[in-house]
């Protein structure tokens, strides 16, 4: 890349990560408009526009927004799959898409045809409006296509408000598809299609009209797209009672959505549901095909997610083919970590596996029971993400959703998620089973707002604008949690006294280990957007828990709150090691305690295995993972990693196969295994400090603005390190002094003799490591033993 280029494409990514995530567009021609029957849940309905254009435009840009989600056929060619994002920027407001159309319109005669499937409920990740609507914006060259009340648009008679059988859980505002082809308006969506007879669009009004309100421009790129291919294989099973199972093999867990050909009578009822239909012990999401007589094909639009696609086809029904269709949140995978121990390159490849799978309107705990963006679940998806997708589009899933997190901030100034979600009516409802949700888990935000939530976003992104839009609602948060008389932390239940799945969990260490590291994040963040004079409170704060925290919770062995009588928490010991409480002679005691006790769920565990590192035992944390996760390692069935260390009844709340805040080994194998982590923002200066532990061999690739940072290690006779620098970039590679190196050459020069320097790279010794200063370019190092 020429350094012209780089610069280009340096600024672009420096200015897409900078905006702000509010970008709301005021300045409307467009109205919102709508069909008959527009507030009935589950329907889905048509809209079509014919238009003339002086001119094949050079430049042709629409802005459009529905609830809940559209399809967009230009002329007839399918140029949107499944639009829109899920309603709720804020508790009041609509997302709206912007989309370039320049490729596919025409000089003079034109046509635009849109599907909108309105929800029509609550849910755990979507506020509905409780209308279906529609915009649309189009501006050509200066010439104007807007949403009015010229528009023709109808209800879609061929999709049925339910389906036969249970209904999705309560959780999931998207409800099962029922598609009648015996009612299907054929082709409608072709440009020459005759839409005559239907009915005029009904006009509704004009940004920022009720209820859809402010429009907030999407921040995250439109779906990539498979296209349709071929499923893996496809086998029958048995008929039962009159409906044979046609069992199609997905290569990993996806999101897609189902295609079939089939010839056929009229009025036989296929249904297409994933083996994972009840993962996490729910009803889930399936559709249901109804056949016209004749050839025919059909192509299911609501996503679901599974390893297998099955087909159950009643007698007289010729299946002619099945493909399907993958989509998903569109970022470039180009992170990697492997080495020489083959079940931790699993575990990483899983873990990057439900990474994805977790990811496409917001973060999700689950692709399938709940689909909610869990903050705690959220925190290990984000740092995670840095280390697997591109430093253009991957870290904005996060950036949505640390705005949509403040954004969302109760009058009492309490955090809570999941959001976005539906409000209920009555707040005070302990259990509501309608969708909405309105509680805090106080532990869970704390991570959120704290070090490993906002602050490490910043610190992988150099994105300040951000922090500055939010710290306010962080500040306002944690003026929440107060000091008692003995210098620790006021329990808060919140609304849901969460701390972790699972057993012997001992709060008391944890919420203050927790709040310690949130003020240590709040310094950070009133220091970077210029509110020094709250740092002061924080640091007396944070000064006040360290004089109590060792005195009372420090028991000569490990760590226990006086009075807790359940066992020994290995999440407590971790929290109290990553928080930086906990002092160094204390680690061989505390690397103890970790041996034996095994109490952390996967989503706390990523703390233990770190807490592990960060006292150079790499050795035990490669243990840790092995063992924890080894049934997981070896499952030939799931490429994705389980909720608890088990799966359904075994599992925690409900056991999905696929849940988000498993994946924390993909994290500490890469920032501290293969040693590679930020030291100024966004990677501008990065250490490599490997703690290989038992490893021998390790490649990997981290993805940052500058380019990619890459690393192969190899000790299996020297210590020998290949690294490239990317331009622009400074990195502080350290040799682990345990590995007893007398010499190191870099490029082939001499630059370490028996403990002298022989070269100004050399940058100094600490306990663990020997250091080394370079810059941009490509590295060839070799430490003799």
């Amino acid at each position: 890349m020429s350094w012209i280029k780089f610069v280009v494409l340096l600024f672009s990514i420096h200015a897409l990560l900078s905006a702000s995530a509010q970008t709301i567009h005021r300045d409307w021609q467009a109205q919102w408009i709508a069909a008959d029957s527009a507030e009935t849940p589950n329907s889905w309905y048509c809209f079509r526009k014919n238009f003339n254009l002086q001119g094949k435009p050079q430049s042709a840009v629409a802005h459009i927004a529905c609830d809940s989600k559209y399809w967009l056929w230009v002329n007839g060619e399918m140029v949107v799959f499944e639009g829109q994002l899920k309603r709720g920027p804020t508790p009041r407001d609509t997302y709206y898409d912007e989309v370039d159309l320049t490729a596919y319109l025409n000089n003079r005669h034109n046509n635009v045809a849109i599907l909108v499937w309105y929800f029509g409920k609550q849910g755990f990740s979507h506020n509905s409006s409780g209308r279906c609507g529609l915009i649309f914006e189009l501006d050509a060259d200066g010439q104007k296509i807007v949403s009015d009340g010229s528009w023709k648009a109808r209800r879609n008679p061929a999709y049925l408000t339910e389906t036969v059988g249970p209904q999705p859980n309560f959780r999931l505002p998207e409800s099962n598809i029922a598609f009648d082809a015996r009612r299907q308006l054929t082709r409608w969506y072709e440009k020459l299609y005759n839409d005559h007879s239907w009915p005029q669009a009904s006009v509704v009004g004009r940004p920022p009209c009720a209820p859809w309100n402010e429009l907030i421009r999407r921040p995250i790129a439109q779906w990539a797209d498979s296209g349709l291919v071929d499923y893996l294989s496809i086998a029958e099973d048995a008929t039962t009672n009159g409906m044979r199972r046609m069992v199609c093999q997905l290569p990993y867990n996806a999101h897609f959505t189902p295609w079939l050909k089939v010839r056929a009578p009229a009025g036989k009822t296929i249904i297409i549901q994933t083996d994972n239909y009840q993962g996490g012990g729910a009803f889930n999401l399936r559709a249901e095909y109804t056949t016209r007589e004749g050839t025919q094909e059909y192509e299911s639009l609501g996503w679901i997610n599974g390893h297998e696609m099955h087909y159950f086809v009643p007698e007289g029904v010729e299946v002619l083919d099945l493909k399907y269709r993958e989509t998903g949140y569109n970022a470039e995978f180009a992170g990697s970590f492997k080495c020489d121990l083959p079940a931790l390159n699993t575990l990483w490849q899983k873990s990057m596996q439900t990474l994805y799978v977790t990811m496409r309107d917001t973060y999700m705990d689950c692709p399938d029971r709940e689909r909610a963006q869990w903050w705690g679940d959220a925190v290990n998806e984000l740092g995670e993400a840095f280390y697997v997708f591109d430093a253009v589009k991957g870290p904005l899933l996060a950036k949505k959703g640390i705005y949509e997190l403040a954004r969302w901030q109760r009058d009492d100034r309490v955090l809570y998620s999941p959001v976005p979600a539906g409000i209920p009516a009555d707040p005070s409802v302990k259990n509501p089973r309608d969708g909405t949700w309105y509680k805090e888990l106080p532990r869970q935000m704390l991570a959120s707002v704290g070090w490993y939530g906002f602050w490490t976003y910043y610190w992988y992104t150099a994105d300040r604008q951000t922090i500055v839009d939010v710290y306010p609602h962080v500040r306002d948060y944690m003026s929440l949690w107060q000091l008692n008389d003995q210098c620790l932390v006021i329990h808060r239940t919140g609304d849901w006294d969460w701390t972790d799945w699972g057993k012997n969990k001992d709060v008391a260490v944890l919420e203050n280990a927790w709040v310690f590291l949130t003020l240590k994040a709040c310094i950070e963040m009133a220091r970077l957007t210029g509110n020094e004079d709250d740092i002061a409170g924080y640091q007396t704060k944070m000064n006040r828990i360290k004089s109590a925290f060792n005195k009372t919770f420090w028991q000569g062995d490990k760590y226990r709150t006086p009075g807790y009588k359940g066992l020994t928490d290995d999440r407590a010991q971790a929290m109290a090691v990553v928080a930086g409480l906990a002092e160094p002679g204390y680690y061989p005691a505390i690397r103890r305690q970790l041996k034996s006790q095994y109490e952390a769920s996967p989503y706390m565990e990523k703390y233990v295995l770190e807490a592990l590192y960060l006292m150079d035992a790499p050795e035990e944390a490669e243990e840790r993972m092995l063992k924890r996760w080894s049934e997981q390692i070896e499952d030939q069935h799931c490429t994705t990693l389980w909720e608890g260390w088990g799966i359904g009844k075994k599992g925690y709340g409900g056991g999905t196969y696929n849940h988000a805040w498993s994946g924390g080994p993909l994290t500490v194998l890469s920032q501290y295994g293969a040693g590679i982590a930020p030291t100024r923002p966004a990677f501008k200066e990065f250490a490599v400090l490997p703690q290989p532990g038992r490893i021998k061999r390790v490649e990997s690739v981290v993805p940052t603005r500058f380019g990619n940072i890459e690393l192969t290690l190899d000790r299996s006779d020297n210590f020998e390190m290949k690294l490239i620098v990317p331009p622009g970039t400074k990195s502080a590679l350290g040799i682990p002094k345990k590995e007893g190196i007398s010499r190191v050459t870099i490029n082939g020069n001499l630059v370490y003799d028996e403990g002298r320097a022989t070269s100004q790279l050399y940058a100094g010794e600490c306990d663990r490591w020997i250091k080394f200063n370079l810059k941009q370019g490509k590295w060839n190092v070799v430490a003799e033993r």
